[in-house]
């Protein structure tokens, strides 16, 4: 039988939720589709886990959409994924005031076109005001580039204001990263059944609690993602310490 919402403990939700959306390329390669139509209907999933994050009450998501590396991908592939981007910053405006869900952005923003820089900081504008959940792209992120960028940061204000490397804290970095209040993920869904992080959130994921599914992100459900919150919910959190009955 399927798992629904009622099977799903609201009081013991993951407050942060990260999914790697992984195997469009290979979804469409077995339709026998172009690679472009993969990621048209990975989009569509995205939007569905959205809307299902949403209605569950989880308060941040964050979609790791374009990694740096994705640069090095064919010419035309990268086109198209802008576009995509592009339209998704489009036609999702009006889903995110309505379900009342402010989008973040984090990454290398700078790499891309100036005009699709400047509509990123008009979505993320006109829905910071909106607190019912955080929505936050990963758009050419790095996890390794996020903690160098860091630390050069830290440096420099430490020689600015004199300060001796053994008074910075681990809240001292944390406040050079891109989004510095976002706490750490509870749980990361990786799709199409690849065991590795690919440099997402390297930082950030110590504790978090790991979902590998062999499904590829076009075939990933409202289903399965209430089955992989399920599962965050049988696991038992210790961070490190030992508990004794």
């Amino acid at each position: 039988m399927s798992p629904s919402i009622s099977d799903i403990d609201v009081t013991k939700l993951p407050r942060h939720v990260a999914i790697i959306m992984d195997g469009n390329g290979r979804w469409a390669k077995k339709q026998g589709l172009p690679r472009i139509m993969g990621h048209r209907k990975g989009v569509e999933v995205a939007r569905k886990i959205v809307i299902k994050a949403r209605e569950l009450g989880i308060p941040y998501l964050t979609l790791f959409a374009f990694s740096k590396e994705n640069w090095q991908r064919p010419k035309m592939e990268v086109e198209t994924l802008l576009a995509l981007l592009g339209e998704y910053l489009e036609k999702e405006l009006p889903l995110l005031k309505e379900k009342a869900i402010s989008l973040r952005v984090i990454g290398d923003i700078e790499d891309f076109p100036i005009d699709l820089q400047r509509r990123i900081k008009e979505v993320e504008e006109a829905t910071s005001s909106l607190k019912e959940m955080t929505l936050v792209l990963a758009l050419s992120y790095s996890g390794r580039s996020e903690i160098l960028r860091a630390v050069r940061l830290i440096i420099e204000e430490s020689q600015m204001k004199g300060l001796h490397p053994g008074a910075i804290m681990e809240e001292d970095l944390r406040k050079f990263f891109y989004i510095p209040d976002l706490p750490d993920p509870d749980l990361l869904i990786r799709t199409s059944g690849e065991l590795r992080i690919s440099n997402f959130f390297l930082y950030q994921i110590a504790y978090t609690e790991l979902y590998f599914t062999e499904l590829l992100w076009p075939e990933f459900t409202e289903e399965e993602f209430t089955k992989a919150i399920l599962d965050f919910q049988r696991r038992e959190r210790r961070f490190g310490r030992v508990y004794e009955f």
